[in-house]
């Protein structure tokens, strides 16, 4: 029986059950196993019990829960002067927290403390209650060690290429028969379609939103149903351009895990920090893809070339590829002056130290200078299109021949290495037959490994020279193509340019160099 008037008292009863305490099945752990505990404990006390407070799933690191924090409510309106819980750590894992409480909380507010498994009573003076401290000080080493663990289990399954987030990427969903496995949207993975198609047409991030947004497609945020405060995307539909470069970076949208992108500072903070690309996770080809990995990586030569301008309103077509021929920093792109609509280029080197004079401006119209690089362009194009094909009725036979002869000089290596490992096999079957002596064995082993060497290496570079030949052809095919579609457009885009273009120069006499992708 309760030292004091126990008629004085009336008890708030405080339950907690965090997940990582659910996953360990303990009974005596349950929500209902504690509560049958405290009312017996209340019976038997002849206690007054006010009411009951249950928080299910949280954590005893974090003290701001719903039930708990409406205990507080309470003893500070006087409702209640005993708290009862199983044990401390049902109060909390957090020994800072837990001893903030105990000693100073409680006993400022006249509230008597009990934990009953742990004979604890802040009403008696006891020698349980002096080793108090210590018990918090466990239940968070408890807690640390929990979450280590859970670290670690969610880290292999990271590197299994299992799924272990919350909400899943924009176009995915979770299997309903494997939580760690990932399927396709298809209402999601249209727009994700849409967004990369967009963006190999040359639009800029702020016109991509743009779009979407005035055609009423649903954000993210209205698919998540996010609901914090003043969430415009949510409220109001709109897209915005981080948004669209998030979507077009995702590695994820090409079937590859991406997953450790964000941890939390340690196991009582709540602050989720950015992590540095090296320590993401990442397993390749763990779900189906939405957009090929061809498509991926052309759209990515777009994205560096934005980079600093995601929310700008007009993207140039020639942004990002300006470079100073004098000082060698870049060359940006001003915005249209209201007066007479112009934009004028400026070497970036100039701006930052105006004052030093360390180049100069290096200043053009825009789109006098746009006019003469398409026009250069469009003649190096037409030139390279006349050479190439001048090339390709002198060198196309010869191209036949060596193809011809690579292809029989390679047989006849496979041939002779396949003839020399079987000399090996027979030597080898020659000797254990005793047919030769092991020193002959040996001279002959050496001379055909010898010779094998040399076949194998005069093979590897016949392969590796027929690949080159087979990528160069690919390469060359493809910038026939990209120029062939170039000179057919009447407006050229921002895709193409980049894809044909590796940086212009331009010098302060106005001189233009294009470096072009292709000779």
């Amino acid at each position: 029986m309760l030292e004091g008037l126990n008629n004085i008292y009336n008890v708030g009863l405080y339950i907690r059950l965090s997940k990582e305490d659910d996953d360990k099945a303990t009974t005596s752990e349950s929500i209902s196993n504690q509560k049958s505990l405290l009312l017996q404990y209340v019976k038997e006390n002849n206690l007054k019990v006010y009411d009951i407070y249950m928080d299910d799933g949280y954590s005893g690191t974090n003290f701001d829960r719903p039930e708990f924090n409406r205990l507080l409510d309470d003893i500070e309106l006087g409702k209640i002067n005993m708290v009862i819980t199983k044990d401390m750590s049902r109060l909390g894992r957090d020994y800072i927290g837990t001893g903030n409480l105990i000693e100073k909380y409680f006993p400022e507010h006249h509230v008597r403390y009990i934990a009953v498994t742990d004979n604890i009573d802040t009403f008696l003076d006891s020698s349980n209650n002096d080793i108090a401290p210590f018990k918090a000080i466990m239940n968070d080493m408890y807690a640390k060690d929990i979450s280590k663990k859970i670290k670690s289990s969610l880290k292999a399954k990271m590197k299994e290429g299992k799924w272990v987030g919350g909400r899943t990427p924009f176009g995915y969903n979770q299997d309903k028969d494997n939580k760690n496995h990932l399927v396709i949207n298809i209402e999601q993975a249209i727009i994700v379609k849409r967004i990369f198609d967009m963006c190999l047409e040359g639009l800029s991030f702020f016109k991509i939103a743009k779009q979407l947004t005035s055609e009423g497609v649903k954000t993210p945020a209205q698919y998540y149903n996010f609901e914090w405060k003043n969430n415009y995307n949510l409220k109001y539909g709109q897209w915005h351009s981080k948004t669209i470069r998030d979507i077009l970076t995702n590695r994820m949208y090409i079937g590859d895990m991406v997953q450790n992108r964000r941890s939390k500072i340690n196991y009582k903070v709540k602050k989720v920090i950015k992590n540095h690309p090296k320590d993401y996770i990442i397993v390749e080809n763990t779900h189906e893809a939405i957009i090929s990995k061809e498509l991926f990586y052309e759209v990515q030569k777009l994205i560096p070339k934005n980079k600093g301008k995601i929310s700008k309103k007009e993207i140039h077509l020639l942004d990002g590829l300006l470079y100073c021929g004098d000082c060698g920093h870049r060359i940006s792109i001003q915005s249209r002056r209201k007066k007479d609509n112009r934009c004028y280029t400026i070497c970036n080197y100039y701006r930052t130290y105006i004052n030093k004079k360390v180049c100069t401006t290096h200043s053009n119209n825009y789109d006098e200078l746009e006019k003469a690089i398409i026009q250069s362009l469009t003649e190096m194009c037409l030139k390279y299109i006349k050479k190439d094909k001048i090339k390709k009725a002198v060198l196309n036979s010869l191209n036949e021949n060596d193809k011809v002869n690579n292809k029989k000089e390679l047989d006849v290596l496979t041939n002779d290495i396949k003839q020399i490992n079987d000399n090996l096999d027979f030597i080898y079957i020659d000797k254990l037959n005793k047919k030769i002596t092991e020193q002959q064995y040996k001279r002959v082993k050496l001379k055909l490994e010898n010779e094998l060497a040399i076949k194998q290496k005069r093979y590897h570079e016949f392969k590796h020279l027929m690949n080159h030949m087979i990528t160069e052809k690919k390469k060359n095919k493809m910038i026939l193509e990209y120029i062939d579609r170039f000179l057919s457009m009447k407006e050229v885009s921002r895709g193409f340019i980049i894809n044909l273009v590796d940086r212009i120069e331009i010098l302060e006499d106005k001189t233009i160099h294009i470096h072009v992708s292709f000779h």
